[in-house]
């Protein structure tokens, strides 16, 4: 196959797995829906910058290290169970309160602005503590790299069009909700979400650490 085709194969395949829902859209929705697009950008850049970094783990070979490693899988994804719990429970707690839900891990009063870092490091340590998804890179991305191709650089490469898939993906659906922003204002409705989305994922949490072993 040609570097054109691999590349036309990859882009259906990681388009494809972009716009199939999951926790990162999951968490990236909820903001725009309770924090506004600014902080959903911010959540989604995070997101997109941890794809990014699962590239680089898996052309420096540290991917496969996690694939084959027990103790360091179960370690990673320990860590993101708890992160998946502290997350979830603060989006509940917020949704229990009587004001308008603010900042997931830090409510704070209505008017206050959300900090977008904050957000964007939400995002980032959603991907990063998700050890399948490094598995999941190990044996994704090795299929579409070339024969005589620089492993590193091409795995880069690939890593930089799903980056980019994604955030193109993100950016359509915030502009695409626009018309619902004054629903999404109200505080019952920010609120549900915030509950709703607090519950999954504390349920996602729950599941990963009650089964260390599936990989």
């Amino acid at each position: 196959m040609t570097i054109w085709t691999v590349l036309a194969g990859f882009t259906l395949a990681a388009g494809l797995l972009v716009v199939t829902p999951g926790l990162d859209m999951a968490l990236v929705l909820r903001t725009l829906a309770v924090e506004g697009p600014r902080q959903a950008l911010a959540a989604a850049a995070g997101v997109v910058a941890g794809v990014l970094a699962w590239g680089l783990i898996v052309a420096l070979g540290l991917g496969a290290l996690l694939a084959l490693s027990g103790t360091l899988y179960c370690i990673l994804q320990y860590a993101g169970a708890a992160y998946l719990l502290w997350l979830g429970l603060g989006m509940v707690r917020a949704a229990l309160k009587p004001g308008a839900p603010s900042d997931a891990a830090s409510p704070a009063l209505p008017s206050a602005p959300s900090r977008s870092g904050n957000w964007f490091m939400k995002g980032l340590l959603t991907n990063l503590l998700n050890p399948k998804m490094g598995v999941f890179y190990v044996s994704f991305l090795p299929q579409f790299i070339p024969a005589g191709a620089s492993v590193m650089g091409f795995s880069l490469l690939l890593a930089a069009l799903h980056a980019t898939l994604g955030m193109a993906w993100f950016a359509l659906l915030i502009l695409g909700s626009r018309p619902l922003r004054h629903w999404f204002a109200q505080g019952a409705v920010a609120r549900w979400l915030d509950g709703l989305t607090g519950g999954v994922l504390i349920a996602l949490g729950l599941c990963i650490a009650f089964h260390p072993a599936q990989r």
